[in-house]
Formats: structure tokens, sequence, C-alpha cells
């Protein structure tokens, strides 16, 4: 048994777009170490992404692959989270020439991995065997990449004044964006109903205990929930994602069909 095409499509869009991410750290990080970090982080998330693609490609057949469902969609396409598309810097500021900020860029990390850990273990359990087997294997790289976006968000909480108010702000601007996570898409409603897929629902609670606990550590305030449920998982989307697209698609579109 399979898993729907738009299902695979939208796990593999949160890899993918969270991996060009915490690529742009690349040569920017803060410290040698965490230069790498991010970049290995970030090229777990493409294979994750790379694997799913593969697997909804075989299914589409008429030519897809794995670089054309990457490279050659649009964005009312994706199906990501809008959480995963977010800039690295204060979202007020995102459309000027802001630094990025690396209290941002962890505490999404943070809050992203958090739920995967979680998706990926029920995953391993899906009627569809091989995304149960991409599940096997990218729940061992999420559960590093929780254990350095956790480690880190307790420095910057528990540090300095300073560090402490941008992971603050960082968790206020970040966290309304995860109201999504729980919200039922068809896509996620036609894989639970085929047994290939999982009831999100459920991993609410557990979610809620790995954040708070770690948001206690790091002697941070959880804000309020409420507000607007952004719908990026639906195709609709933020500004930007586009200028991510467009920086990530474009050499394939100017040399379609090339090889390397």
């Amino acid at each position: 048994m399979n898993a729907p095409v738009d299902y695979l499509l939208h796990l593999a869009d949160n890899a993918l777009i969270l991996g060009q991410r915490n690529a742009e750290w690349c040569g920017h990080g803060p410290i040698l170490e965490e230069d790498i970090a991010l970049s290995n982080n970030s090229l777990d998330l493409i294979g994750q992404a790379r694997l799913l693609y593969q697997h909804a490609a075989e299914q589409m057949g008429q030519g897809a692959t794995e670089d054309t469902l990457a490279y050659f969609r649009d964005v009312p396409d994706f199906r990501n989270y809008t959480l995963c598309e977010l800039p690295h810097m204060p979202l007020m500021a995102a459309t000027s020439a802001g630094d990025r900020d690396f209290a941002m860029t962890i505490v999404r990390n943070f809050l992203y991995s958090s739920l995967m850990v979680l998706v990926w273990d029920q995953l391993q359990n899906s009627k569809d065997a091989q995304l149960a087997a991409i599940a096997a294997k990218s729940l061992k790289e999420v559960r590093y990449h929780l254990r350095h976006s956790r480690d880190w968000l307790v420095r910057l909480g528990d540090g300095s004044e300073v560090s402490h108010a941008k992971a603050q702000a960082a968790l206020d601007q970040l966290l309304p964006y995860t109201q999504e996570f729980w919200t039922t898409s068809p896509q996620e409603s036609a894989a639970l109903a085929n047994g290939t897929g999982i009831d999100m629902a459920a991993l609410q609670s557990d979610w809620n205990q790995i954040v708070d606990e770690a948001l206690q550590e790091a002697t941070l305030q959880r804000p309020a929930a409420g507000g607007f449920v952004p719908t990026g998982k639906q195709g609709i989307h933020s500004e930007h994602l586009g200028f991510v697209l467009a920086e990530m698609q474009s050499l394939a579109r100017q040399h379609p069909g090339a090889t390397w």
C-alpha cells in the first residue's frame, strides 16, 4: 500500500524548505562548529526530502522525478508548514536587509524537530513499507536535530540578558505558527484513512510536554495560544516562500534537462 502522493509531498516539502533555510547559514554561522552543524542539519533534511520525492515520483509516473518535484513546482504546489519557510530574522524586519538571527533559527528547529521526532516514530508503523523505512532512517537524524536545538535553546534562554531576550522574542513570533501542526488537511485525512499516515492531533499532548519541559529549563515563557492559523500545508503560503524558491530553483530552471 502506498501513501497518498500529496501526503508524501507534504512531508518532503517540509524537509526541503527547512533544509534550504538552514543551508543559508553555510559560511555565516556564529561560530565554526555551528556553521558545520547547521549545514549537516540541512543535508539531513534534504536527504529526507529526496527519499520522499523519489517515492512520490514513482507513483506519479509521467516523467516525474525528485528534481522536477523540487525545482519545477510553484508556490501554490508546495505543502510545507508556513513555519519552515519563514526567514532567519525577526519577521517585522524580514523585508529589509536584516541580519540572520541565530535565536530564530534555533527556536524554529526546536519546534519542528520536537514534532518530527514524534511523527517519524509513528510513521515507522505505516502500511506504506517504503515510507516506514524512510521514517526509521529519518528518526535517527531528527533525534540529533532535537538534541542540538534543545541544547542551544536552553543555552540562549538561560544565558545572558541579551540572549534570553532574543530567544523569548523568537519564541513569541514563531510559536503561533505551530497551530498549523494540529489542523487537518485533506492529504493527512486520506493517509490516516488508509493506514499509511498518522493522527496528528494525537501527538499534540506529547509535543506540548517536550516543548514545555525545554522552555522551563530555558527560563522562557510560553506565549498564549491563538491568532491566525497558517495554511501552508494547504498551499496558501506567506510571501517568503516565493523568495526561497526563486533562489533554490533558479539554476535548474535556467538549464532544464541539464545533467551534472
